[in-house]
């Protein structure tokens, strides 16, 4: 069970679990307002500073660093840093540092996704610029992050191939919340006997809004297009 938003609790039909089940609906519904006001106060903060911040959201193993790190190395050298959101180490940190960009880890311990008051916490320590892009690499998880609000101006779904053409399907609250979806991965398609192609059909029908980006990120296939669209993010916060 996480220790914060309560996923996975047990449901219990016994009455005299009535009082413990709802006392723990109201610390949750607490715990999510507190969030939202300061996500609200980030996201105030962030639109005065000219501030694009990115939630990329996905399962461990999507390929969300590795999609960073090409990412970082594409786009040309305007005030970029990332908050690396894991349950421990710092290795996914020290694999963005090698990009020469700011980045700080932030670790969850047994919870399973960042929070508002995470990043409020840490933004001191990557000194941003006015007209800057922040990535924010959730903890791998396609559910509670998606819950949490962190001021961000779009979440962006990680979805790799390998993972099943279902999982928009099966994972929609991610797909609803998101603005963007990338299906990386993309070369691994022929080995997988994986459809791509039914994979976004899937995400559009949970979300007809979304913009995807098919990419192999490690040999640059549709990076450009993914990369334009994160200059579009950055130029409307200017």
């Amino acid at each position: 069970m996480c220790r914060t938003c309560g996923c996975g609790a047990a449901d219990h039909d016994h009455d005299h679990d009535h009082h413990h089940r709802s006392r723990r609906i109201a610390l949750e519904t607490d715990l999510l307002a507190r969030n939202d006001r300061i996500a609200e106060a980030l996201r105030a903060r962030f639109e005065h500073d000219g501030i694009a911040v990115l939630n990329l959201i996905g399962a461990p193993g999507a390929g969300k660093t590795a999609l960073l790190e090409h990412t970082l190395r594409k786009l040309p050298a305007a005030s970029i840093a990332v908050i690396e959101g894991d349950q421990a180490t710092d290795r996914d940190a020290r694999r963005i540092a090698a990009t020469g960009r700011r980045v700080v880890q932030v670790n969850t311990g047994a919870g399973c996704h960042l929070e508002a008051g995470m990043i409020e916490r840490r933004l001191g320590e990557l000194g941003l610029a006015r007209r800057s892009l922040l990535f924010v690499e959730n903890v791998g998880n396609l559910v509670c992050p998606a819950l949490f609000d962190l001021g961000e101006r779009a979440k962006v779904a990680v979805v790799s191939v390998a993972e099943g053409e279902d999982k928009p399907l099966k994972y929609p609250h991610v797909i609803r919340a998101a603005a963007a979806l990338v299906v990386t991965k993309m070369d691994l398609a022929p080995h997988v006997d994986a459809d791509p192609a039914l994979l976004i059909e899937n995400a559009r029908r949970v979300n007809p809004d979304l913009a995807v980006f098919p990419v192999a990120a490690a040999r640059g296939e549709g990076m450009a297009e993914w990369c334009a669209w994160l200059e579009q993010q950055l130029e409307g916060v200017r």
